[in-house]
């Protein structure tokens, strides 16, 4: 047994990767999509928008005066709701890509008793009682909290594995001690 496959086997699967923005951001989506205020923010902002988007054509089609400036004002309040509900995964990655990018690389050990984080300022420890959820995409494992109120998360990049055959590993182990969503 080589030195790396032995580490690995003992101490858990090893991940080492450098913050991407498209991995957070990528998480962050999983995460939202994992939440009900998402979906229910999301429709009511497009809701906002075609509400918006009725008055502005009464203002300008049902009333005996036309008026032009209500039209345009409630067109683009319509706009603003859907382009804000839209921009907060951007928003919300960005602000944790910023943070996690001042830590530098990330190092993830992930065994039987849960997952371990060590940048260069922070070492967490998430048990899987905290983390019992996980979803799988092409670049990552997103392990997800209990709450389905979209309060945290944890991402593994595929990328940060040495070896890809390690993916199959990583997903055995989040399979016995989490449910795939």
């Amino acid at each position: 047994m080589d030195e790396k496959t032995e580490r690995s086997t003992r101490d858990g699967l090893e991940l080492v990767y450098p913050p991407v923005f498209a991995d957070m951001s990528e998480a962050v989506r999983v995460r939202l999509r994992a939440t009900r205020w998402w979906r229910a923010l999301r429709w009511a902002a497009r809701g906002a928008c075609v509400l918006a988007l009725g008055v502005a054509a009464l203002a300008l089609f049902v009333v005996r005066e036309p008026d032009p400036g209500t039209a345009v004002v409630m067109t683009l309040l319509g706009l603003v709701a859907v382009a804000a509900a839209e921009l907060v995964p951007w928003g919300t990655a960005r602000s944790l890509f910023l943070m996690a990018r001042s830590q530098g690389e990330a190092r993830a050990v992930v065994d039987e008793d849960g997952g371990r984080w060590t940048t260069r300022d922070t070492d967490v420890t998430i048990r899987w009682a905290m983390l019992p959820r996980y979803v799988e995409t092409p670049r990552l494992f997103v392990l997800l909290t209990a709450r389905r109120t979209g309060t945290g998360f944890a991402y593994l990049p595929k990328s940060g594995l040495a070896d890809p055959e390690d993916a199959d590993r990583l997903r055995a182990v989040l399979d016995r001690n989490s449910a795939r969503v």
